[in-house]
């Protein structure tokens, strides 16, 4: 939804508002990322105040950096503020990689609309989300590049589908390996490292479509921390209406920590770290009460 700028209603200000404190949202759910965050409000906010050119989706990012550092994390968090707790449309381009990926997509006959054509039966606004976009067939990024061109798709009925209400993300691992090895090099220097092997293994007429290209660091020990002890809080909180309280020690943060943290995984691991280690103690409350 797009807001009009000579609308002075009670809706207006309420979604003005929600602009505002877009940043905020973001920070509270993304650590470690502030480079990350100001770019993508920016798009946001032209998008949600009708500023992005009509013939185009609202705005379009390509994510990349190692895995588990918030890359699909923040396009959840934005896709639910904007959309009124909407998932995105997820697609892992794992599963696109041969000729006929772009039928599974779109339809292979008259009559069959495709996986993205029932998706977008579905909804007429929200995010599109492409992982791993360095595995596509190069078939499908042919359709990309008409998304990010003209924001419609033409399914095999012959029905075009409008994505100007669309942020469409693409996501990646392309040069994670180079960024997770200049551990100690600034980050501007792993940001054009990995840039240039995103300009080596994606094609330059999609990747000079996209509206922001955004890497992202990898996570510090501190970062990784701050994660941990927000994941145990919302663990607390959905344990506790289920009728179970716990008491989580600082001891009990470095035990989940010594198994959540990860190298190269980022913080991934952390939130089964977390299950385990809180739904463990109410395992074992519940039966000691009971046995």
């Amino acid at each position: 939804m797009t807001i009009n700028l000579e609308n002075d209603t009670g809706w207006f200000q309420e979604r003005r508002e929600q602009l505002r404190n877009l940043g905020a949202h973001l920070h509270k759910h993304i650590k470690g990322q502030s480079h990350v965050i100001r770019r993508v409000e920016s798009v946001l906010r032209r998008g949600e105040l009708g500023l992005a050119h009509p013939g185009r989706p609202k705005g379009s990012f390509l994510f990349v950096g190692p895995t588990g550092v918030g890359k699909t994390e923040i396009t959840n968090a934005f896709t639910g503020y904007l959309f009124d707790g909407a998932k995105p449309i997820r697609f892992d381009m794992s599963e696109y990689q041969n000729q006929s990926s772009v039928e599974k997509l779109i339809g292979e006959k008259v009559g069959d609309i495709g996986l993205l054509g029932r998706a977008l039966a579905k909804e007429d606004c929200g995010t599109l989300l492409f992982d791993e976009v360095e595995k596509a067939h190069p078939l499908v990024l042919d359709l990309f590049l008409q998304i990010l061109d003209e924001a419609n798709i033409t399914l095999a009925t012959g029905e075009r589908k409008n994505l100007s209400s669309f942020y469409v993300v693409f996501t990646s691992n392309i040069g994670a390996s180079e960024a997770m090895r200049m551990q100690s090099a600034p980050f501007a220097s792993i940001e054009r490292t990995v840039l240039a092997r995103v300009g080596q293994q994606l094609r330059p007429e999609l990747v000079g479509r996209m509206t922001e290209k955004i890497v992202f660091a990898r996570l510090s020990f501190e970062i990784q921390r701050e994660i941990c002890e927000t994941m145990i809080a919302k663990e607390l909180a959905r344990l506790q209406k289920l009728g179970h309280e716990l008491a989580v020690t600082p001891d009990d943060i470095e035990a989940i920590l010594r198994e959540g943290v990860h190298k190269t995984l980022g913080a991934r691991p952390m939130r089964g770290a977390v299950e385990r280690f809180l739904q463990d103690r109410v395992t074992s409350s519940v039966l000691d009460i009971f046995v």
